[in-house]
């Protein structure tokens, strides 16, 4: 079961201002980094009007725009060239993003608010103005001094050349800065949605099997019981992958994860995952393991159990009921050399050099739940454990991923736990 203190964490740990509002606009939740933003405490924000956090000036027209965006919802990404500000507790005015989601449960809408404190940025923007107007007199003292001074023009063009090379090399810094600040943002803002999106499905499910389970009381109702109990254990399984996922890809960022080398036999390992995965497998399917060799070496079990967990999950995932996914070991020239292979749906061949980014999926499978960070995930482990993977696949045929690692700890190499 999904453990709640990694939704707490997701929630309370996030750096953008989260805001949870009902149907008539009152404040139902609130995460930590929005309260700081706007300097509020504790739950001074709960049930009031979202028009607290609202300048005055813009107070009356923004209830006409939400009254608006309730009659004919849509939802709004990070930046769409507005200019919008929120009010401090203290009155003071906040430039602000805010990106917008909705969701309906038990027929009331309920609209989430992403919110990203770009004070930054506007400084930034404010210094570019500036830097732009400083070198437009320069320019046009330039052409003055080329007019009055004749016999000082090589002297007096040297200084200001100097001068405007300094004023242009600040201004492509303080361009740049603004570049990446606006990509930070971005990623944030597609991290957020797709979290929003990738969530709400599964938690739907789970609060209706939920709901539909307290109205089958006769034990002859067994069989509808189990059959709401396997769709939570489903719907929390998925949550449970896409939460590993997200704090993969966190951890790879912040540079926390190394190698621990223990001695292995990858038949028993690969052999013991595999029970595991048992109850993700859709009617029929069966994992083949015939082909997995016997054969001993070292590598980071943890690492390696997450490469197989990974692309076993996506053959099955993209397989149809009855498939077979056949997995590959054998030892060849002083390495391991392991493939998963299946019989799915396969990869466009224009989406297949584009496998390994974050956030990537392919076309055809825009109706199957996934974050799309899974074979960037295996891509940055083998990374890590100085092994490669490739993919081969043909559309409406099936895919084959594989990967090879060394067999023994390199030398030069010092142990860095996870």
């Amino acid at each position: 079961m999904l453990d709640s203190v990694h939704m707490t964490s997701l929630f309370e740990n996030a750096t953008e201002g989260i805001i949870l509002t009902d149907q008539t606009g009152k404040i139902l939740l609130t995460n930590p980094a929005l309260e700081t933003m706007f300097g509020y405490t504790g739950d001074e924000l709960l049930q009031q009007s979202i028009e607290i956090l609202v300048p005055q000036k813009f107070q009356k027209n923004h209830q006409g725009l939400r009254k608006g965006f309730y009659k004919k919802p849509a939802n709004r990404p990070m930046g769409k060239g507005l200019d919008l500000y929120g009010k401090r507790k203290d009155g003071t005015d906040l430039p602000v993003e805010v990106s917008l989601c909705h969701y309906t449960l038990k027929g009331k809408m309920f609209v989430i608010a992403f919110i990203v404190d770009i004070t930054e940025r506007k400084k930034i923007e404010k210094d570019l103005l500036h830097q732009k107007a400083a070198l437009e007199k320069i320019t046009q003292k330039v052409t003055q001094l080329n007019t009055q001074l004749e016999k000082k023009v090589e002297e007096r063009t040297l200084i200001l050349k100097e001068a405007l090379q300094r004023l242009e090399q600040s201004q492509q810094e303080l361009s740049d800065a603004l570049d990446k600040e606006r990509q930070l943002n971005e990623i944030k803002s597609r991290f957020v949605s797709m979290a929003s999106h990738e969530f709400r499905t599964p938690l739907t499910t789970v609060l209706s099997s939920a709901s539909l389970l307290s109205k089958y009381k006769k034990s002859e109702e067994q069989d509808k019981r189990d059959r709401h109990i396997m769709r939570i254990k489903s719907a929390v399984n998925n949550l449970n992958e896409i939460l590993e996922d997200f704090l993969s890809l966190g951890k790879f960022n912040e540079g926390k994860i190394g190698m621990v080398y223990e001695p292995t036999n990858f038949k028993t390992l690969i052999t013991e995952t595999i029970e595991e995965l048992s109850a993700i497998l859709k009617k029929g399917q069966r994992i083949d393991l015939a082909q997995v060799e016997n054969f001993d070496g070292e590598t980071d079990v943890k690492l390696f159990r997450n490469i197989i967990i990974n692309l076993v999950s996506n053959a099955v995932k993209f397989s149809a009921e009855n498939d077979v996914v056949t997995l590959i070991g054998k030892k060849e020239n002083g390495m391991g050399k392991f493939s998963v292979k299946d019989e799915g749906i396969g990869i466009p061949e224009k989406d297949q050099q584009h496998l390994f980014s974050s956030f990537f999926r392919a076309d055809n499978v825009n109706n199957i739940q996934g974050t799309g960070l899974g074979l960037h995930i295996v891509k940055r482990y083998l990374n890590i454990m100085k092994g490669d993977v490739s993919v081969e696949s043909v559309l409406n045929k099936g895919t084959k991923v594989t990967f090879t690692i060394p067999l023994k700890k390199d030398t030069n190499e010092v142990d860095i736990s996870h």
